[in-house]
């Protein structure tokens, strides 16, 4: 938090540094992590048990603290399954499943989560869970990497002016598309068709 007016702080996110208001009361100091969201969205229930109370709904990348319980991870606000976690030290080998675990969430501008989630949002969730720290935006996210020249594969990224494709294969790549208004597979060709030739193509991963 750098400053606070009334009922609301502005500050900065520690994990991409992106600026934004949050209301204070929101605002606490947490314990370590200790798990992390894998599933597209996870339920945290007030019981160990999935016919108790519902509490809330996490995104992927959210990250917990708490002590194993039987099937469950116990935090301080309740409970949530642990076929829906993985350790904070485990990562995702391949970005693009991470990606493909997203699809059908709806497109929104500016999203990240379970309302919805927008081009460049998609691919920092998703490398984010490889333990790569992507910036938020695609015109942050271009720069990082280095150039492909020869065939594409699987996990690089192509980039539009204000949009940003994932490669699932060397020919199809999956996106939070405004005009599909959701998060999508497509072949590359329908991609280039409606939008043109990328102006980059980057590989993040070796």
């Amino acid at each position: 938090m750098l400053e606070q007016s009334g009922d609301w702080a502005w500050g900065y996110g520690e994990h991409d540094r992106y600026v934004g208001y949050v209301r204070a009361e929101a605002l606490q100091n947490l314990a370590e992590a200790t798990h992390v969201v894998t599933a597209r969205s996870a339920l945290l229930f007030s019981e160990p048990s999935s016919r108790a109370a519902l509490l809330a709904a996490l995104p992927m990348g959210s990250r917990l603290s708490g002590s194993e319980e039987g099937e469950y991870l116990r935090t301080d606000k309740g409970y949530v399954a642990l076929r829906q976690l993985a350790s904070v030290s485990e990562k995702e080998a391949d970005p693009a499943a991470a990606a493909e675990r997203m699809l059908g969430t709806p497109y929104l501008w500016g999203g990240r989560g379970l309302g919805g989630v927008d081009c460049s949002g998609l691919v920092q969730v998703a490398f984010g869970m490889a333990g790569v720290p992507l910036p938020r935006d695609s015109d942050q996210q271009i720069r990082e990497g280095v150039e492909v020249a020869g065939e594409l594969r699987r996990g690089d990224l192509l980039f539009y002016p204000d949009h940003v494709v994932l490669m699932t294969g060397p020919d199809r790549a999956i996106h939070a598309s405004g005009y599909w208004m959701s998060t999508v597979v497509e072949p590359l060709s329908d991609i280039v068709a409606r939008l043109g030739e990328p102006v980059a193509r980057r590989r993040v991963l070796p």
